[in-house]
């Protein structure tokens, strides 16, 4: 079967997982309705807007039951794991939305717009505790040793992504950043979380320690190449494709991997760089210079780095049957967007 085949019996396992997390931690003891209905409307199950478009793709969790069917065949083990990492993503995302003063996200209000910031703390802080929850599930299947060793694998992934999302915001404020300083905070961030996706899939399903290492290398290069990607999109990339401005990312002053290796090499774009905001007018000249002093080239070149070194650590990992080719067509398609 295809990754899309795999998909149409994966997602609605997932949804329906994390729709039960959720509605078990309801009632008197619980969560109140309202504060249920907070979580189902970020999540993406409210009535009036469902749907993939709200929740998106579920690629993290979808990241888990491909490692673990393709390491043992078994992916409704995973399930647990599955939503956790959802779950946790959720939980950064309505924190994020906050520190950013995002107003919305996928088309609809956020949640600290619509109900304050106050009470979306309270369920980012919720769908936090819910993702632990839902980890120990996993008992049901597995031993209490590797509850226990998954459990602190997500916990070391919740600790980078506070670490990243700290790194972030104080780089904004700094004048005295290089290259190096990049790679802890996209670490911490996009890819530690799928690192713990694909270890956890192989922790699940009883991988022996040099499995779940290959696939944890797997997820962290995906992510770091994900995210230069990302990086090389949000200034060269094609608008009425990727549906992301090529203006946003030099007119907020993001310090991505581009702009970062021009400000080292200390050019003409560090010296406009360091005399104020950047207006939407001057992007396309700016993007024109960045290019000129090889700030797109190597961008594109540690892409390729990290990509090559995912896929031979996904590879070294030995993904077997319909799950395993999924798994390559999965990187494939997150790592083909074109530039």
């Amino acid at each position: 079967m295809s990754l899309s085949q795999l998909s149409e019996i994966y997602l609605p396992a997932i949804e329906l997982k994390l729709q039960n997390v959720v509605s078990m931690a309801a009632g008197s003891d619980g969560l109140t309705d309202e504060m249920r209905y907070m979580l189902a409307y970020h999540m993406g199950w409210d009535d009036n807007h469902a749907g993939p478009s709200v929740h998106g793709k579920r690629i993290r969790p979808l990241l888990v039951l491909l490692v673990a069917s393709a390491t043992d065949g078994n992916w409704e083990i995973a399930l647990p794991a599955a939503a956790a990492v959802e779950l946790i993503h959720n939980f950064s995302l309505i924190h994020d939305d906050i520190q950013d003063s995002s107003p919305l996200r996928r088309g609809r209000v956020t949640v600290w717009k619509k109900w304050g910031v106050p009470q979306a703390i309270n369920a980012g802080d919720a769908l936090f505790t819910l993702a632990q929850e839902a980890l120990l599930d996993l008992e049901e299947h597995v031993s209490a040793q590797t509850v226990l060793i998954a459990s602190r694998r997500l916990q070391q992934t919740c600790l980078a992504l506070t670490q990243g999302q700290y790194l972030d915001l104080s780089y904004e404020a700094r004048g005295d950043l290089n290259l190096e300083a990049y790679w802890p905070m996209v670490g911490g961030k996009t890819a530690a979380l799928l690192s713990a996706c694909t270890e956890l899939g192989a922790i699940s399903a009883g991988a022996s320690e040099h499995i779940c290492d290959a696939y944890r290398r797997f997820g962290r290069d995906l992510g770091l190449a994900f995210q230069v990607l990302d990086d090389l999109l949000g200034i060269w990339g094609d608008a009425a494709l990727t549906g992301k401005s090529t203006e946003s990312d030099l007119v907020a002053g993001k310090k991505s991997l581009p702009v970062l290796y021009a400000l080292e090499a200390n050019g003409p774009f560090a010296e406009r760089w360091s005399q104020g905001p950047i207006s939407a007018l001057e992007v396309a000249e700016l993007a024109d210079q960045l290019e000129d002093e090889g700030a797109r080239a190597y961008s594109q070149a540690r892409a390729a780095e990290f990509t090559e070194s995912a896929l031979s650590a996904l590879a070294e990992a030995e993904p077997r049957g319909a799950a395993g080719l999924a798994l390559t067509e999965l990187a494939d398609q997150l790592l083909a967007r074109k530039t």
